[in-house]
């Protein structure tokens, strides 16, 4: 039981870190994300929020990624609920500046991105499931036999493109995390030597089991 509470405080601790990552994008002031462009556009053509497009882009993506042979875990519902509620927390303790220049800005979308790229180590190393756009990327890697960095360049080039045909906002920052956010990922797992591909993540249902078999040992 440690080691799996252990597992917890690690997904915690990655998806906290992802959410540190992305405000730190978001200060940034360059433009939104490559999703966010898509969220954007999509609330232009429809009556949505952007925050509705993208929990509704979320559920398309979940549906996807079960159709893909990708295993959805406590990990995929934890991220979808908690990603938000730490982007929240550290915007509401305003310890991240705003870029003032386009240098300033360059390097923290660059520094944004690397630590992005350290919490999704960190919480889809622990085999609890990835979110919606994590685990489309390691789908992905797995089907096909692209690097884990040429997978997540394509999708984010993709949803970008959809987005800013459909009205979303995209400036440099954008393309930035677009060409880059790949490869800062793959040389993450690199640096720690993590095979993404040989990742065999739990469902819920494994894990409901498991809980069970815990209490009655017990």
């Amino acid at each position: 039981m440690k080691k799996e509470i252990l597992k917890y405080l690690k997904l915690f601790l990655g998806l906290f870190v992802c959410s540190l990552g992305i405000i730190i994008i978001i200060k940034s002031n360059l433009g939104f994300s490559p999703w966010d462009v898509l969220h954007q556009g999509i609330s232009k053509v429809s009556n949505l929020t952007i925050g509705q497009a993208s929990i509704f882009v979320g559920f398309i993506v979940v549906i996807l990624d079960f159709f893909l042979g990708e295993r959805i875990g406590s990990g995929s519902i934890l991220n979808i609920i908690f990603l938000g509620i730490f982007m929240d927390l550290i915007l509401s303790l305003n310890i991240i500046p705003l870029g003032t220049n386009i240098f300033i800005g360059i390097f923290m979308m660059f520094l944004g991105i690397f630590i992005l790229s350290i919490g999704c180590y960190l919480y889809i190393s622990t085999g609890l499931g990835c979110g919606p756009r994590d685990a489309l990327m390691v789908a992905l890697t797995k089907k096909t036999k692209f690097s884990v960095g040429s997978v997540r360049n394509i999708i984010e080039i993709s949803v970008l493109v959809i987005g800013y045909f459909m009205g979303g906002y995209a400036g440099i920052g954008t393309v930035i995390t677009a060409l880059f956010t790949g490869s800062f990922i793959q040389g993450v797992f690199k640096l720690f030597k993590f095979d993404v591909k040989s990742v065999v993540h739990r469902d819920i249902r494994s894990e409901i089991v498991s809980l069970k078999k815990y209490v009655v040992n017990r």
